[in-house]
């Protein structure tokens, strides 16, 4: 009913229970497993330090701090979530108090507006009046940071304005802070989409102002993640600021005099200095000191006579000669208690809010007004302060300065600061209200985010290597390359665009979410353009007769979406006796077998490869409905072998064909008569017990219930090993309290319910040489062992189920996968969306899968969320036996995945693309591609090959961005039996020895976004990584 609000839980789900046969082989010795364990030495003393947390805070561990804290609530006065600030008057008569009052708008790309809403109705304002109001003084100062606004801005002023603008940055009065194309979220973003979108903003500053950012500006995300810290860092920059965290935590932390400190990763470098905001918000009445019904007086757009107004009931005061003393007075007061929770003398005081400064007479309120304030500090000596506007960078400057640090590196000089390793999940800014309703409102679009990532990587990969292989044979007419470049900019940009955090994060207004989903759509149908454009290049054999015709492509893909909101559906191949020629493009840099599924016209079908060979085939139904089956479609299914980045060729032709067999079909009955049409291509039999239905492959056997069609029971065949398994779908409602559940935060009123279904379950059990399924419908899944709990942020991280915390504060976002744990064993559920997820009880996993509010929950969004839509969502389930324990584990900081578990994952997100030859298209030669002759290291990824613009022109350059990460891994699993094709390396790759036709021109390493180039006396042909480095270098290829 109306007053109910539903969160349909899936404690992992198994949309389909794939059987996953990948094929590997792990380099064996335990050489590589002893350089995986990061450092023995380095844990020793986490552990060690995380010990003495209350006596020696140099360094600390989250997990530690959470331990420690009892998570009360007590009123603490003014300041209702810290408390009281005292302080004695002669503090500051040998060290003078030291103010960066930073003016800042903070810019939305989307949430009650549209981006281009906003754009026109109030960003546009905000940066037309900074050129004007800041030249008037050259004391004030002005910090941005949201390059998808600014570039927009860049793009429709004048050439005076444009100087104006790089005046400005040169005299340090405006700071382009981060310059990443948006804030982002940092919980539910794939850390290849962080990077991507902050290489679009930093390349786009480069192009333009040839600005390098030097330090983080987050005020807004819902909590953090050290992937980013560890990202801003491999940028280049120096510093970051946070607000976001847990008021408890930063209770705690200005208690300490922790709020800034080194963050540092979890297996031990790439420190950052990290300062937190200590206070509630990052609004002026709750930045410049404890007590915000003071410091609003000071918010100057709250004048008596605006639109805005102070809750607290006293307004602000315009500074006049009469009243400045005491107003400067009362301000510095505030100053001073706040700088009580720091270390230093040097206060960071920020000045803003969202979409502040739109008009001018608000530039002249705030400027003005705190000048006159900044004059009487700064002339009365006896006060102790010096106080001016500031940039970001300026605060750190002094920040480091005044403690003898390095300008920009890590040494921490007289006075150390603290090192900290962790996250700062789950977030909650008041009471029980934690934000873990965002980790999966509007699941639909979370999936579709994947799914361009997913493709833009492929088309950028696809799309450099056909430039740098069109220069060995000429430079071709017809080649869109520029205009291929266009749209993967335009892909580039519209996925950096919901990278921020009111859009993956699902707390837009509806028809914010609806003009996200917009361009994430038209970017899927636009680099899928580039991917067939690029494929036809490269597997044309005779590429003279290449010829581009964007309105009759040579290469259909094997599927369409049809809308925004719509899944997508499979194109249906007419295959008659010619041959119908199929590329399947495999975007990895593995070597791989999988599955290839088309739609086709006939039953009888056969699969040739390149040399003609006859590959093994199954066809099988499609299914309109759970008892009628098409009359004129069938899905044929085949193991595709697929070089590394490579394009294989196959035919389809109608004909008999042995090794093409059909499935069968086995329809369990329970006593029901069940009326099947259309299945006359198919072998069908009836099974009346309730007996369970197994699936088994040479590996697995899996029970499934006929009853509910849920997986019962799980063997491993290795050891004939049985675990059994309880899948249940559950929900929760909303508290009954005054605030609910929304797109922000879960407030449920108790514990999970489960849903028992009252339809009918309809069991079609397919058996086939290639595919063996059960088809049933919403899944969820409890597994019942004693195990630990691990979950990804980006990172795989432990995670600790706190009974002193409320059930919503121990749901996490899981980003990649989850898995559970004991000495003998881990259960991994992999996923191809980012969802929130939660272990509340020992061997459980819950996954939300959607919700459904009919209420807002206070943060802004003033809506519920009702916009559900039909998700397929993608998992993938990883049991495996541990073979060696590692005596650590438990109490170790950090966890690893095994090589199974990430190339299992990378599989499933990026699945093998399929593309036809068009029906009216002459079948011309086509040849397999093969741009490696190996596959790369098992634990080396490429993050991406993604062109870099021409400084000269708006088409590419010559070079690209190589970006790898080694991925660090458990060596702790059996190998046996997974039969992998890769090694590993000890991180090293000479890459032009991987290359087959094309060579390394040139290739230098370079700061992750390419911002500034590292110097280096090693063989630029040969890469070195350490485990979990992310590494970018400047190459060009001919």
């Amino acid at each position: 009913n109306n007053l109910t609000r539903l969160i349909i839980i899936v404690i992992a789900i198994l949309t389909k229970i794939i059987v996953i046969m990948i094929f590997v082989i792990i380099e064996q010795g335990n050489s590589s497993c002893v350089e995986n364990r990061f450092g023995n030495g380095l844990r020793d003393r986490v552990l060690k330090h995380s010990s003495k947390i209350m006596f020696f805070p140099h360094f600390f561990q989250m997990l530690d701090v959470y331990d420690l804290l009892s998570f009360d609530n007590p009123d603490g006065g003014v300041w209702k979530q810290g408390f009281d600030i005292s302080y004695q008057d002669n503090e500051w008569d040998n060290e003078p108090l030291q103010v960066f009052v930073v003016p800042h708008s903070h810019n939305d790309p989307g949430w009650l507006k549209t981006f281009d809403d906003y754009y026109r109705d109030q960003t546009q304002h905000i940066l037309n009046n900074m050129v004007v109001k800041l030249h008037e003084d050259s004391r004030r100062k002005m910090i941005w940071s949201e390059i998808s606004y600014f570039s927009k801005w860049w793009d429709n002023i004048d050439e005076q304005k444009r100087d104006a603008v790089r005046r400005l940055i040169e005299s340090g009065q405006l700071e382009v802070a981060t310059g990443g194309w948006v804030m982002p979220d940092e919980a539910s973003t794939h850390y290849s989409a962080l990077i991507d979108q902050l290489v679009e903003g930093h390349q786009w500053l480069e192009r333009n102002l040839g600005v390098k950012p030097k330090t983080g500006w987050a005020v807004d995300p819902f909590g953090h993640t050290p992937t980013q810290a560890y990202l801003l860092r491999q940028a280049g920059l120096s510093n970051m600021l946070i607000q976001r965290v847990h008021y408890t935590v930063k209770k705690h932390f200005a208690s300490q005099k922790t709020l800034e400190f080194f963050w540092r990763q979890n297996w031990g470098d790439s420190d950052i200095l990290c300062h937190m905001m200590p206070f509630y918000s990052y609004d002026v009445p709750h930045t410049c000191g404890p007590d915000p019904k003071i410091c609003c007086q000071y918010d100057f757009k709250r004048l008596p006579g605006g639109r805005i107004s102070c809750p607290w009931r006293i307004p602000p005061q315009a500074i006049t000669d009469n009243n400045v003393q005491e107003r400067a007075q009362t301000l510095l007061d505030q100053y001073r208690k706040k700088s009580k929770l720091f270390r230093t003398n040097v206060l960071l005081v920020p000045l803003g809010d969202d979409f502040r400064y739109t008009e001018a007479v608000e530039w002249d309120q705030q400027f003005d007004n705190y000048q006159k304030l900044f004059d009487y500090m700064n002339s009365h000596p006896e006060l102790h302060v010096q106080a001016q506007f500031g940039t970001i960078s300026d605060y750190f400057e002094a920040l480091r300065k005044s403690t003898g640090m390095d300008p920009v590196g890590i040494n921490v000089g007289q006075l150390a600061l603290p090192v900290l390793s962790g996250d700062f999940f789950t977030y909650a800014d008041r009471d029980d209200h934690y934000w873990s309703g965002y980790f999966t409102s509007r699941p639909f679009y979370k999936r579709l985010d994947r799914v361009l990532e997913s493709h833009l990587r492929a088309a950028e990969v696809l799309y450099s290597l056909t430039l740098a292989n069109i220069q060995k044979y000429g430079q071709p007419n017809d080649y869109p390359s520029v205009d291929n470049y266009k749209l993967l900019t335009e892909a580039r940009r519209n996925l950096g665009l919901f990278q921020h955090h009111d859009a993956i994060t699902g707390t837009g207004k509806d028809w914010v979410v609806v003009d996200y989903g917009t361009r994430l759509f038209h970017s899927i149908l636009n680099v899928k353009r580039v991917i067939v454009s690029s494929a036809h290049w490269l597997v044309l054999k005779d590429k003279q007769t290449y010829f581009h015709d964007p309105s009759n492509p040579f290469l259909q893909m094997d599927d369409v979406q049809p809308s925004q909101d719509a899944l997508p559906r499979k194109i249906i191949f007419e295959v008659h006796e010619k041959p119908r020629l199929l590329v399947v493009y495999n975007p990895t840099e593995q070597a791989r077998m999988s599955m290839v599924t088309v739609y086709v016209t006939t039953p009888k079908v056969r699969v040739l490869n390149a040399l003609g060979h006859v590959v093994r085939a199954q066809v099988s139904a499609v299914w309109n409905d759970a008892s009628h089956a098409a009359a004129d479609v069938f899905q044929l299914s085949f193991v595709a072998q697929a070089a590394p980045l490579g394009l294989s060729v196959y035919q389809l032709m109608e004909g008999m064909e042995p090794r093409t067999e059909a499935a069968k079909y086995m329809f369990l009955q329970d006593g029901r008569q069940i009326s099947v049409s259309e299945l006359e291509h198919f072998r069908q039999f009836y099974q009346q017990d309730a007996a369970p239905v197994h699936i088994e492959n040479p590996h697995l056997k899996l029970s499934i219930s006929t009853a509910t069609g849920l997986l019962e029971k799980m063997r491993l065949k290795e050891d004939d090993s049985e675990d059994l398994v309880k899948v249940e779908f559950v929900l929760y409602g909303t508290t009954s309290n005054k605030d609910k559940s929304g797109a922000y935060l879960f407030l449920p009123d108790k514990e999970a319910t489960i849903i028992h279904s009252s339809s009918i379950v309809t069991l079609k059990h397919i058996l086939g040489l290639i595919l063996r399924n059960v088809h049933y419908a919403q899944v969820v899944l409890q597994i019942l062992f004693n195990y630990h709990f691990y979950i990804s942020t980006s990172q795989v991280q432990p995670r600790k189920t706190m009974a002193k915390l409320p059930l919503q504060a121990n749901f996490y976002p899981m980003t990649s996968m989850v898995y559970l744990q004991d000495s003998s064993g881990r259960l991994s559920l992999l996923t191809a969306q980012s969802l929130g997820a939660a272990s509340l009880k020992s061997g459980q996993l819950e996954v939300i899968m959607d919700r459904r509010l009919n209420q807002d929950d206070n943060r802004g969004l003033g809506q519920g969320v009702l916009d559900n839509k039909i998700t397929a969502n993608s998992f993938r389930l990883l049991l495996e036996k541990r073979s060696s324990a590692d005596e650590n584990e438990e109490t170790a900081p950090y966890s690893y995945p095994s090589i199974l578990s990430h190339m299992s994952y990378m599989y499933l997100n990026h699945p093998l693309i399929s593309m036809a030859v068009n029906q009216r298209s002459d079948n011309p030669s086509l040849t397999p591609y093969s741009p490696l002759s190996a596959s790369f290291p098992c634990d080396m990824h490429l993050v991406n090959l993604r062109a870099i613009q021409s400084k000269v022109w708006g088409g590419p350059s010559e070079q690209a961005a190589l970006i790898l990460h080694r991925k660090g891994f458990d060596c702790g699993f059996s190998n046996r039996n997974t039969g992998l094709l890769c090694t590993t390396t000890r991180g090293k790759i000479h890459l032009e020895k991987l290359l087959t036709d094309l060579k390394v021109k040139s290739i230098t390493p370079v700061s992750l976004s390419l911002m500034h180039t590292h110097n280096s006396d090693a063989d630029p042909q040969e890469i070195s990584l350490k485990p979990m480095e992310i590494r970018t270098y400047r190459l060009q290829l001919s």
